[in-house]
């Protein structure tokens, strides 16, 4: 059965055109050819780059960081409660209004108290700065190590740099995926794991069909635009909003020319057009262009975004980032509630300097414009 599945999964006709076969693209005449066997050590190399990773941002981040001024921001403990959480542990982090009023019978808590008691809570699990900072970091040690690599590997014509730049990526793609339940989650956690997917894939394929110079290009293309993003959320985790504010706008224009110009008008068209000029259309050719589509859509939606959040921002009406994730805005909305609780019991006075430092600025230390375009690279993860 086994055997079975695996002849018809290697079947020549499904993956390579009529005429070539994987006789054919056998070592011959001094010349070597990929082969699906050179990509087996991609997997312990996936789990070697969550050891690098560790050991980067202990030694190497974390230390950089601090001398930018970053700590790490303790939440207080909330109290012990073994109902509350059971509860939260077991079944939800957000529970609707019934099941508050459940709780409140069982534990004998005033409502109020309990939903206090879960904003802490999810408040306490929500990552600090530090660790957005020392995500970021390591992924623009990444992505511009391989960005120049890349470039080295596109102009060398022998197939060793080519397959470590292969290695290499796939191996980190992996790493990603192993890794993206630990990470920062935002709101396309589901498109980024599509992407990931794609992305190894497309790469799998393109050595193993010897399609390398295409995947060395569509690898380079994605790389070019997320070393600014990476490197604007550095900047932006260290209050350099001016430094930020200007890579995130450069990051903005390098994704629209790579990656919806680029990408569908110069990449995709080469491997859609030309192949049938030389053979006839096979399996192989609409699986590779399909999941190509994929990754199209997917850098349309991000631009959708991106957009979104640039316009809000022109028009003053951005107040958080798009892809942020819920918890964030569930601690901000907490944090606003209990301040509001705060400010019903301050006397007059107080109240009316507060209204005034609002009117100046938020929280009266920068303009509004300032704050909200802060948060459009506070939370973007990698596209």
């Amino acid at each position: 059965m086994l055997e079975t599945l695996y002849q018809w999964f290697w079947w020549d006709k499904l993956w390579l055109p009529a005429e070539l076969s994987w006789a054919d693209l056998e070592d011959k005449d001094g010349r070597v050819y990929a082969k699906a066997s050179h990509l087996y050590v991609t997997v312990p190399y996936a789990f070697s780059f969550l050891l690098v990773r560790y050991l980067f941002e202990r030694w190497i981040a974390t230390p950089l960081a601090v001398s930018g001024g970053i700590r790490h921001r303790v939440h207080l403990k909330v109290e012990h409660n073994p109902i509350l959480e059971n509860y939260y542990s077991t079944h939800s982090k957000n529970p609707l209004q019934a099941d508050i009023n459940g709780l409140s019978k069982k534990s004998s808590l005033p409502v109020r108290q309990i939903e206090r008691w879960f904003r802490r809570r999810r408040r306490q699990d929500h990552p600090g700065v530090l660790k957005k900072f020392r995500e970021a970091s390591w992924r623009f040690v990444f992505y511009l190590s391989a960005f120049i690599g890349g470039i080295a590997a596109l102009y060398d014509s022998m197939l060793d740099s080519q397959y470590w730049y292969y290695i290499l990526e796939m191996s980190f793609y992996g790493c990603l995926l192993c890794s993206i339940a630990f990470d920062v989650k935002r709101k396309d956690f589901k498109e980024q794991i599509i992407h990931h997917l794609a992305t190894l894939v497309l790469l799998s394929f393109s050595w193993c069909a010897n399609f390398i110079r295409m995947g060395t290009l569509v690898m380079l293309v994605h790389d070019a635009s997320d070393i600014l993003l990476e490197s604007a959320k550095l900047f932006n985790y260290a209050k350099w909003e001016k430094t930020s504010h200007g890579l995130f706008v450069a990051f903005a224009i390098v994704f629209m020319v790579t990656r919806l110009i680029i990408f569908p008008f110069w990449l995709i068209h080469c491997t859609w057009v030309y192949p049938v000029h030389h053979y006839p259309a096979y399996f192989g050719y609409y699986f590779f262009n399909v999941m190509l589509v994929v990754l199209l859509f997917l850098h349309i939606f991000w631009a959708y975004l991106i957009f979104r959040m640039i316009r809000k921002f022109l028009f003053g009406t951005l107040t958080r980032d798009e892809r942020s994730d819920n918890e964030e805005e569930e601690e901000q909305e907490s944090s606003l509630t209990e301040d509001g609780d705060v400010q019903q019991h301050k006397p007059f006075n107080e109240l009316s300097r507060d209204a005034a430092s609002e009117k100046n600025g938020c929280f009266g230390l920068s303009p509004p414009e300032n704050t909200c375009l802060s948060r459009l690279c506070h939370e973007l993860g990698s596209v």
